[in-house]
């Protein structure tokens, strides 16, 4: 068994419902997330829309963050879920540090670990992520992708070339996949700012050091 998380990006409508479902079966304190949802904003106005990505831990089948951590707190589960054990994490944040997808965090109140473990609390009982529950448009598909019958395996095989992980050049393996996704909601580099329209603006003058 291997089960993996796919989002079909047409359905999504941002409607946030997945995030708000998962701070509350998990209890994850307001200033960390293990779910959000992305909004990127792409045209010229008035030609304009905005795309919705909600991101995830990706359960990488060769995961860096299990790798590096030095006591084993991240292990796989026999359904291939990356999951972390909190009696055993020290909190150093290598795993934070290893992760390409920035989907780990330390808990503020047990300054421990946390991420997205695909609900396997849940899993566990028969019940599917408390994100696949509450999607009122069934954006978020779960299931066992090693079972050619899984709702998840067909609708791979069906959007076989329109489907997307995320930074697959970094060999990580996820078992995390978009559908509709597109450069622009997936690859934050894949977007040209106008000039003028920075993050960060152009220095102008030099500032001395120590702004006297």
């Amino acid at each position: 068994m291997q089960l993996g998380f796919l989002v079909d990006l047409h359905l999504c409508m941002g409607c946030k419902g997945c995030e708000i479902a998962c701070k509350v079966e998990n209890e994850v304190p307001l200033s960390t997330w293990r779910l959000r949802v992305k909004y990127v904003d792409v045209g010229t106005f008035p030609e304009t829309k905005r795309t919705f990505t909600p991101l995830r831990c990706n359960h990488c089948t060769n995961a860096p963050c299990e790798r590096i951590c030095p006591v084993s707190a991240l292990h796989y589960l026999d359904n291939g879920i990356v999951n972390i054990d909190k009696e055993r994490c020290i909190g150093c944040a290598g795993c934070v540090m290893a992760c390409p997808y920035g989907a780990i965090y330390i808990d503020p109140q047990t300054n421990t670990a946390d991420k997205c473990t695909y609900c396997a609390h849940r899993i566990a009982s028969s019940m599917m992520p408390a994100c696949v529950v509450a999607c009122p448009v069934e954006a978020n598909i779960f299931g066992d992708v090693d079972d050619a019958a899984s709702n998840i395996s067909k609708y791979i095989q069906r959007n076989q070339s329109n489907i997307q992980v995320r930074k697959a050049e970094r060999g990580t393996n996820p078992m995390h996949w978009y559908v509709n996704g597109g450069q622009v909601a997936l690859n934050p580099l894949a977007s040209e700012r106008p000039e003028g329209h920075h993050l960060f603006g152009k220095m102008t003058s030099k500032m001395p050091i120590g702004g006297h």
